[in-house]
């Protein structure tokens, strides 16, 4: 029965592996074996290769100078810091959140074998995100420092003592999210915002990567005394990869004795947990006076629900929302200093300054396509919106709306602080607004133009209509096409010798052009396709 159980929670997790979701059918055994391979290339190759060069630059360094201990300890953290937030959210949705639960508990399997069954699943997990950083290091260390039969059993000990403190966290995270999960309202919102926040300190530790390195080969000595003085745990958990005995035994009680309470507590909760349902909350029936809103705010409010209801769509299909504001306040803050860089490199064009501040923002703007799997999103409800008493040219201007009022106006907000450096003459800045405004318009039409061409509509996970499309990848590459061309016909093409008013001038008229004849399609040619689906 657990073999069986521990089968079907890793079939769930690699389901697209298996499964294609597009043509709602099982894939192939060569498909299967392909994609296989290419995780197997990602996970291995990619990030495995990346852990490997760290490893390198820190063993052969720090071992030198007597502190292997340092080596392992860091790239130790690193692997419990892989391992926990690659698997806490798995954590919530397999252990605590699934969605047969209930069908499982009504079977005639004991709640431990289910419960061992989910935590071997979280194991699994939390092995493959540590291990591609932990298992390099170690064999890494054998290679340029020590290979004894001491650093060997350390070795294996410390992934071993990683991979199960890994789960033990992972399960203490994942209660934490999962009882707060049950007290939120909108959970969408915190979704996003922790990803961000991820996101933002993963850029942030990549950027300052190379200074903390340089640093630490600087002054390893003084950091690893540092750090056994004031962290001896951390020094005891770094001497387990060298093959210290004390330090073994210590870290493998401790590490055992988490993971004996943490099953403790879990089997305490478990029940709980995986039958709650979420807050109720009881309200009063008031009497109020319904207001009646047009056809347009009513049909923008649903496509506004619908992006705002989805974290994998607002992630995926509106960075630009926050970016473009972003892009703003760098911009009031070191625009001087960017556009005096600009101008030293690329001085000998008149214009290119200012042209090349409007490319980027229309590159970044491009990172907003919601419009594009709009109707896909629609899938098997599709039938619901086509037969409300509108015409199809109103629903499809509900979506486009979307994505011109979250773009758009991010976009003006970039203009204006970009007015306030008092840089650019006005004749300037107008004209960089058209072009940069102009973008949006034809951006959002060309990606409701795709999204009528190349629906799906029978999707069983909405992330395959969001992401895994033709046509948000057409949209995609044709923004960046359209600022490339847009770039080169200035720098590289004669189009300086117009000057820069006359080159915007020209490619603002081009472009909305490009849109009048998009919208004229959409109107008669995209509202009877949008029809016919």
């Amino acid at each position: 029965m657990l073999k069986v159980l521990v089968k079907k929670q890793m079939t769930e997790i690699f389901r697209s592996y298996f499964y294609d979701a597009k043509k709602n059918k099982a894939r192939s055994k060569r498909a299967t074996v392909l994609y296989t391979i290419w995780f197997i290339l990602l996970v291995a190759g990619i990030l495995g290769g990346m852990f490997t060069i760290l490893s390198r630059t820190l063993c052969a360094p720090l071992t030198g100078a007597g502190i292997g201990w340092l080596y392992f300890a860091l790239m130790g953290l690193i692997a419990v810091l892989l391992g926990t937030f690659g698997s806490v959210f798995n954590t919530y949705s397999v252990l605590y959140m699934a969605k047969d639960n209930d069908l499982l508990l009504s079977m005639p399997i004991p709640v431990s074998v289910l419960m061992v069954s989910r935590l071997l699943a979280v194991y699994l997990m939390g092995l493959l995100y540590s291990s591609v950083v932990i298992i390099p290091a170690v064999i890494v260390f054998w290679v340029e420092a020590e290979f004894s039969l001491a650093s060997v059993l350390g070795g294996l000990l410390l992934i071993l003592l990683i991979s199960v403190f890994v789960m033990t966290l992972s399960c203490a995270l994942g209660w934490v999210v999962a009882k707060i999960s049950l007290k939120l309202k909108n959970r969408s919102f915190i979704t996003v915002v922790v990803s961000i926040v991820l996101i933002g300190v993963y850029c942030l530790v990549v950027f300052k990567a190379q200074t903390l390195l340089s640093s630490l080969m600087a002054y390893a000595m003084v950091y690893g005394e540092n750090i056994k003085a004031a962290a001896y745990p951390v020094y005891l958990f770094g001497r387990v990869g060298i093959g210290d005995p004390g330090a073994c035994a210590i870290v493998s009680l401790v590490v055992a004795a988490l993971f004996a309470l943490m099953w403790v507590l879990i089997s305490r909760s478990f029940l709980k947990l995986a039958t709650s349902t979420g807050k109720s909350e009881r309200k009063i029936y008031r009497e109020t006076t319904a207001r009646q809103k047009s056809v347009s705010s009513a049909l923008l409010g649903k496509e506004f629900s619908r992006f705002l209801s989805s974290p994998n769509y607002m992630l995926n299909c509106g960075f630009g929302v926050l970016l473009l504001p972003l892009c703003g306040i760098v911009l009031l803050w070191k625009g001087g200093d960017l556009i005096k860089l600009l101008g030293e490199v690329f001085g000998n064009r008149v214009g290119s300054v200012p042209l090349l501040l409007c490319a980027i923002a229309c590159m970044v703007a491009s990172m907003n396509d919601m419009v594009v799997p709009s109707v896909s999103l629609e899938g098997k409800s599709l039938w619901l919106v086509q037969s409300l008493p509108v015409r199809p040219w109103q629903i499809l201007q509900a979506k486009l709306f979307v994505q011109l009022l979250l773009t758009g106006i991010p976009m003006l907000f970039c203009v204006l602080c970009l007015a306030l450096l008092r840089v650019f003459s006005p004749l300037d800045l107008l004209l960089m607004a058209l072009q940069t405004l102009s973008f949006v318009l034809l951006f959002a039409l060309f990606g409701l133009f795709m999204g009528l061409k190349m629906p799906n509509l029978i999707w069983t996970s909405e992330i395959t209509a969001i992401k895994q499309s033709m046509g948000v990848m057409i949209v995609l590459l044709g923004g960046l096409a359209y600022t490339i061309l847009f770039c080169i016909g200035f720098l590289l093409l004669p189009g300086w010798k117009l000057g820069f008013d006359g080159y915007m001038g020209i490619f603002g008229v081009m472009t909305l052009a490009l849109c009048a004849a998009l919208t004229l399609w959409l109107k008669k040619r995209g509202s009877v396709l949008f029809a016919e689906l």
